[in-house]
């Protein structure tokens, strides 16, 4: 949290104090890109400022729904009922498309390979020491020690957990019967640690000998973890990086209302745990005065925002893709 205070005051600095402010809410996944991008806009439009707070895509979504934010941004696509219950309509943007890295402390930090049934099997507890059979025959000619496995998930409503868990379900039968695929799932009992927020996990995991988890690759780069090289449906090791998470968004078939997963996707070089981040917005805005301010920025961040996005560890999305959010952005009111 005190990442996010500090991204306010920074905002309040360079957009001064008498700036419109904008609120928002929600993913932990976006809040690198976001950082970046109000700083950038700042120089687009400095009469407006920008405050977002990293509360998980859950706490989004209720904000959002609640009214007491401008947008929200989620890595979970809103759910029909949850659609239908809100006060009004409310549009999905992809706004960055990115990896979940699997990130993992062992001495002197070896590059480890995985694959989907290995990794749900030591989230579900089967798999418990890091020299197991299952992961040294993943990993041949690597030093594993024989040291507890310690799993860290998110304890909050998570978008990351989202594409995390819709992964696993997608890879193991197991995993999706008795866990499934959520922001929010009843995590197996007694197995690892929770924690808040991709920072909380990926800090949980730098402190934690034997720990492994799962964060947006920017929050791994950020602190300097090493991440797991995962096996793909081709049968391919990828690590995941703005190019491999762009050979699985080419993939992904996206539908009218831009609600749509990209896990486990077909192709040599896509990554296995890609996946999209949404704003979501009311099509008709509830503050007159923020809401074209609010069109504007979204329009720049969908065009001009994805040439930042590959030295943030996001892939840029699409032309085609940007071109679909404008004509949506124009529907709003």
């Amino acid at each position: 949290m005190k990442k996010v205070i500090l991204s306010v005051l920074v905002c309040a600095a360079v957009f001064g104090a008498q700036a419109q402010l904008i609120n928002g809410a929600g993913s932990s996944f976006d809040y690198p890109a976001f950082t970046k991008w109000f700083e950038a806009y700042g120089k687009v439009d400095s009469s407006v400022q920008f405050n977002y707070q990293s509360i998980g895509s859950g706490g989004g979504i209720k904000n959002l729904t609640a009214q007491t934010v401008d947008f929200g941004a989620s890595d979970a696509p809103m759910t029909d009922a949850a659609l239908a219950a809100a006060p009004g309509k409310i549009l999905h943007l992809p706004i960055v498309a990115g990896g979940v890295a699997i990130i993992y402390n062992l001495p002197d930090s070896p590059k480890l390979k995985l694959d989907g049934d290995t990794l749900a099997n030591i989230y579900l507890g089967n798999i418990t020491k890091w020299n197991d059979t299952k992961i040294a025959a993943l990993n041949p000619g690597v030093s594993l020690p024989d040291l507890a496995i310690v799993p860290v998930h998110r304890a909050d409503g998570s978008g990351t957990s989202f594409i995390f868990t819709d992964y696993l379900s997608s890879v193991n039968p197991a995993w999706a019967d008795s866990v499934g695929k959520g922001s929010s799932v009843k995590w197996p009992a007694g197995i690892g640690l929770a924690a808040k927020g991709s920072e909380g996990v990926a800090g949980q995991v730098k402190q934690l000998p034997g720990g492994i988890g799962y964060a947006e690759l920017a929050y791994a780069d950020q602190n300097k973890i090493p991440f797991a090289d995962m096996k793909n449906s081709s049968g391919n090791f990828i690590s995941p990086a703005p190019d491999s998470v762009s050979a699985a968004l080419s993939t992904a078939k996206i539908p009218d209302d831009f609600r749509f997963s990209m896990v486990n996707a077909p192709g040599a070089n896509a990554y296995p745990i890609s996946g999209a981040s949404w704003v979501l917005v009311y099509e008709k805005t509830k503050n007159a005065a923020n809401g074209p301010k609010l069109v504007a920025f979204l329009k720049w961040a969908v065009t001009e925002g994805q040439k930042i996005s590959p030295t943030l560890d996001y892939a840029p999305l699409p032309d085609e893709v940007q071109q679909r959010e404008l004509t949506l952005l124009g529907t709003i009111k």
